[in-house]
């Protein structure tokens, strides 16, 4: 991919002046959209630069991907010239698990490592999850996803809309759900996790062996809601991220 395609990876050219980028990447059926607001929530130099996803937004005449493996191979070497100053990753969800592999690809690949991880809602990378949920029929799919709470009533109950929306979804959790962990060295980052209280699909201790994927610190904040906290607690979410990055970003001055 050229110029226009890493255009089109973060939507609108990066910021020539950021101190550190903060790169996300969204949930399943996601796109840029979840991150909209949260760069003007951080400090002062941190840019927040939402990744988009093939199939979606900009990127929708691309076809949609069903491997980690192969999501983040289209995207490490695209990222590469946007990693010339300190950055920092955010995933909720299949975005959390995208962001894993992504600094472990930019480590064994280019030597290159991120100054913080953030990982929300997502189990640890060893755990492993048995379910095969991306093949389901169609009603057992839609009503699979009513019970997460995360796709909006109005689009469930919308033919046109589901028709566009379970593609994305189905190759989403396709990435999820066919997704095997190697074994490598520890991260040298430090690792700051979010879980919410009320998610019946990733338990607390799952997230917290997230501690055995670092050399360096790590922390672990369990937020009020369910899976999508990320949106029901958006601006306590967002105020954690802005503290924690804020102590990143000024140890980060204080070394260089």
């Amino acid at each position: 991919m050229g110029a226009n395609a890493r255009l089109r990876l973060f939507n609108h050219p990066l910021d020539r002046n950021s101190s550190l980028r903060l790169f996300c990447l969204p949930y399943a059926g996601g796109d840029t959209t979840l991150y909209r607001g949260w760069g003007q929530e951080m400090p002062g130099g941190v840019e927040v630069c939402p990744i988009q996803l093939a199939g979606r937004g900009p990127r929708l005449r691309e076809p949609l991907m069903t491997s980690a493996e192969a999501i983040v191979a289209s995207i490490a070497p695209e990222l590469l010239p946007h990693l010339d100053r300190p950055f920092a990753f955010f995933g909720h969800s299949m975005g959390a698990l995208l962001s894993f592999e992504l600094v472990r690809v930019l480590r064994r690949k280019y030597n290159l490592e991120p100054v913080h991880l953030y990982i929300s809602a997502w189990r640890s990378p060893e755990v492993i999850d048995l379910k095969r949920e991306y093949d389901l029929p169609h009603e057992e799919f839609v009503a699979m996803l009513r019970r997460l709470n995360g796709t909006p009533a109005e689009i469930l109950d919308n033919p046109e809309a589901l028709s566009f929306l379970l593609p994305i979804v189905r190759a989403d959790f396709q990435v999820c759900q066919t997704y095997v962990y190697r074994n490598e060295p520890r991260l040298s980052c430090s690792i700051t996790a979010f879980g919410g209280m009320d998610d019946p699909g990733t338990d607390l201790s799952a997230i917290r062996l997230w501690q055995h994927q670092t050399s360096g610190a790590f922390s672990m904040n369990v937020l009020p809601g369910d899976h999508f906290f990320i949106v029901q607690r958006r601006k306590q979410l967002i105020a954690l991220v802005a503290k924690s990055i804020n102590a990143v970003a000024n140890g980060v001055m204080q070394t260089n």
